[in-house]
């Protein structure tokens, strides 16, 4: 299987790791980029040798939060969810009106984390007709 290119915009170096651990257990072989702010992100996304299948993308972050680069990406063909902590309603929201296709609340414990990213890689990266993730 051909692999799968992630970008993952997280400042969060636990929330990095348990990302990467549960993208471990999906069976999409993939190779996941991090951008550690918004200003990274979006120069990654703007390099034309890198173009991820999906973009996992936190709000509050340092230099550049997750709104402007929305705004400054959200509409284009790669997919873009959102995941983060915050529960406000506006935030979400917000996010879909700036073309984000989805927001997941970012869950407290080890387990839920883990299912709730491969319900992302599930629902946003179709790579066979198989369930992707164990």
């Amino acid at each position: 299987m051909d692999r799968v290119d992630i970008l993952l915009v997280e400042d969060n170096p636990g929330d990095i790791v348990l990302t990467r651990r549960a993208l471990e257990q999906c069976h999409i072989n993939p190779r996941l980029r991090v951008a550690r702010d918004g200003e990274e992100a979006l120069r990654l996304l703007r390099d034309p040798l890198f173009q991820p299948q999906l973009v996992i993308l936190d709000l509050n972050m340092p230099r550049m939060p997750g709104y402007v680069v929305l705004e400054r990406f959200g509409h284009s063909d790669i997919p873009v969810v959102i995941f983060s902590s915050s529960a406000n309603q506006t935030d979400v929201q917000r996010t879909l009106m700036l073309g984000a296709r989805e927001y997941v609340r970012k869950p407290i414990s080890l387990k839920a984390f883990t299912q709730a990213v491969q319900g992302i890689v599930e629902r946003w990266l179709v790579c066979s007709r198989q369930a992707m993730c164990a």
